[in-house]
């Protein structure tokens, strides 16, 4: 059975799997579409929590970028890791005794202000929207490539799956579908990669194959056999890193504090029903992360090991033909640039990353002509770091059914981020913004029918992030991180460890952190992406890395305006105290 019929069948199982769960866990009153009734078991929570948080930017970006950028990549690596362990252990469960479900929640009762509380919505809602349109766009490529439609149409089917399955289900769908979405995704990513580490080591661990020796009988070491082919063909060595060590500090520490701020991640330790099941929760899903992350650079390794392999000095006309199926989604391409008809895959961008990438017309070969191709390298390829995961069992030429398993895992990553987002957006709307602030008279009733039309109109505001996407997946679900560390993570913090920290210093700490970053990383990436190289930086630090500096802003300007202001109220003050003393 063909590949692409294996993927129609694999993909709509776990589609009919994911609605028909969204019809068994149907929400009925706000409890359960906010935080699944508050009685979902810790282990479950603690899968959904793994799949909520392991996005298409894990699944799809994460790997392809290591393979691009070696030792570099390694700041998403320990930049997500470490965040979730910061959050786990050291928020989470203060947050949970604080019985607040969502962030704006806990803002405005700490700090006593509704101000604070609508500064807090905005920022939920703008990093949201920066979030989920990383998942959107992985959702398109999937659909794409595999079940060959158009990217834009492949959004509108996401869009239609989430919309069924988080709007009808609310968070008590969401949990159980994303206990499957786990399953589908670990399962996925693990496959491919055990097959791939016995066929070049012998040894079925892939976490361990890429630091052992190769098959050949050649006695060299994975790794070296890498580094020397990056060598040889001008790539960046692999286990080197290029970046500056400043910004790859700046850019680990955001996504370690963003992650620690992700309101969508917060909430999952609420649907648990009491605190102690929150930590438990936190170390499952912990356990169900590593599997992933553990394995991502060993994916990325044999990626560019067979990348290589498969594609240099090879003639375009005795290419496989996955080369010219992921041709036609737009995502891989080649100029010849030397008229010789061979494919040189050269260290250097094969392209101009502020201009359009490809163009529609075909060359005498029936390539894809790429658009204004640097000429002072001679790199030929371009690839797209988001279908590294999705196109290596094609490339490693796997089983028809580990691509389609791989197809499914990559929608079940996506989908299961963006459904936990798009909640996160829709109690925003209906529980912070109208419930608690604007239209305080609000039902029951009437609060879940305005999360469900809320859900609803973030999807369609999703689908049109992922239609016109920012950048790669996980390049935009950076500046997401970025945002959240520098708006909500100060304020939490010292929202849990200060009795001190008041209304005005949290609503003057949030902004300016928030309208610093925002404003950087749209200057570099929308304004004038001209611009957007180590020269022009402040301090050296990239767009990526910017929510540090504006997480250090966040602190400053609280404790500026902290001592210049009253405390807080006694009562909020004890509150305070109350939330770190175990009972």
């Amino acid at each position: 059975m063909s590949a692409q019929v294996l993927t129609y069948v694999f993909v709509g199982l776990t589609f009919a799997l994911y609605i028909a769960i969204a019809i068994w866990s149907r929400s009925a009153s706000t409890q359960e579409f906010y935080v699944a009734g508050g009685h979902v078991h810790p282990v479950a929570n603690g899968a959904a929590t793994a799949a909520d948080w392991m996005s298409a930017a894990s699944y799809l970006s994460m790997a392809g970028i290591i393979a691009f950028e070696g030792a570099d990549g390694a700041r998403y690596l320990m930049g997500w890791t470490g965040g979730y362990v910061l959050l786990a252990l050291c928020l989470a469960p203060y947050l949970r005794k604080f019985a607040k479900f969502t962030v704006p929640d806990f803002v405005g009762d700490r700090y006593y202000s509704q101000t604070a509380r609508v500064v807090a919505i905005l920022g939920v809602v703008f990093i949201s929207f920066t979030y989920i349109a990383g998942q959107m766009r992985g959702v398109g490529i999937v659909f794409s490539r595999f079940l060959e439609v158009d990217i834009d149409l492949g959004v509108l089917i996401g869009m239609g799956i989430v919309f069924f399955y988080a709007v009808l289900g609310g968070m008590k769908g969401i949990t159980y579908t994303q206990v499957a979405q786990y399953c589908v995704l670990i399962f996925a990513y693990l496959v491919p990669a055990i097959y791939i580490s016995l066929m070049l080591t012998d040894v079925p661990l892939p976490m361990l194959g890429f630091g052992s020796t190769m098959n050949d009988g050649s006695g060299t070491f994975l790794l070296d056999k890498v580094d020397g082919l990056s060598q040889e063909l001008g790539l960046s060595i692999f286990t080197e890193g290029s970046k500056s060590t400043i910004d790859m500090f700046f850019i680990t520490a955001a996504l370690m504090a963003g992650t620690a701020g992700l309101p969508h991640v917060i909430v999952r330790f609420f649907t648990v029903p009491k605190v102690r099941d929150a930590r438990i929760s936190a170390g499952y899903a912990l356990i169900f992360i590593a599997l992933l992350y553990t394995t991502a650079p060993a994916v990325a390794a044999f990626a560019r090991l067979n990348i290589v392999d498969a594609l240099d000095n090879r003639a375009y006309q005795d290419l496989p033909a996955w080369f010219s199926k992921w041709e036609d989604s737009g995502l891989l391409a080649w100029v010849d640039k030397n008229d010789d008809g061979l494919l040189q895959y050269r260290g250097g961008a094969a392209l101009d990353p502020v201009k359009p990438r490809y163009s529609d017309t075909r060359g005498d070969l029936g390539e894809r002509i790429l658009k204004n191709q640097p000429t002072d390298n001679q790199n030929e390829v371009y690839i797209d770091r988001d279908i590294i995961v999705l196109a290596h069992p094609e490339i490693a030429q796997l089983p028809n059914w580990v691509v389609a398993l791989v197809a499914a895992g990559g929608l079940a990553a996506a989908l299961s981020t963006a459904a936990g987002l798009l909640l996160v957006i829709s109690s925003a709307i209906s529980h912070d913004l109208l419930r608690n602030t604007l239209a305080r008279h609000l039902t029951d009733k009437q609060e879940l029918r305005w999360a469900r039309v809320s859900a609803a109109v973030a999807i369609i505001i999703a689908g049109l992030f992922g239609i016109y996407p920012p950048g790669f997946v996980a390049e935009v679900v950076a500046f997401a991180f970025g945002l959240a560390a520098a708006s909500f993570f100060p304020i939490i913090l010292l929202g849990i460890f200060s009795t001190r920290m008041n209304r005005e210093a949290a609503i003057a700490g949030m902004l300016s952190g928030l309208i610093f970053t925002a404003s950087y990383i749209i200057f570099f990436k929308f304004i004038a992406p001209e611009f957007n190289t180590a020269e022009y930086w402040w301090l050296g630090v990239s767009p990526e890395g910017i929510g540090t500096l504006g997480m250090i802003l966040n602190f400053l300007v609280s404790f500026i305006v902290m001592q210049m202001t009253p405390p807080p109220p006694q009562e909020v003050q004890d509150m305070v105290r109350n939330i770190r003393i175990p009972r």
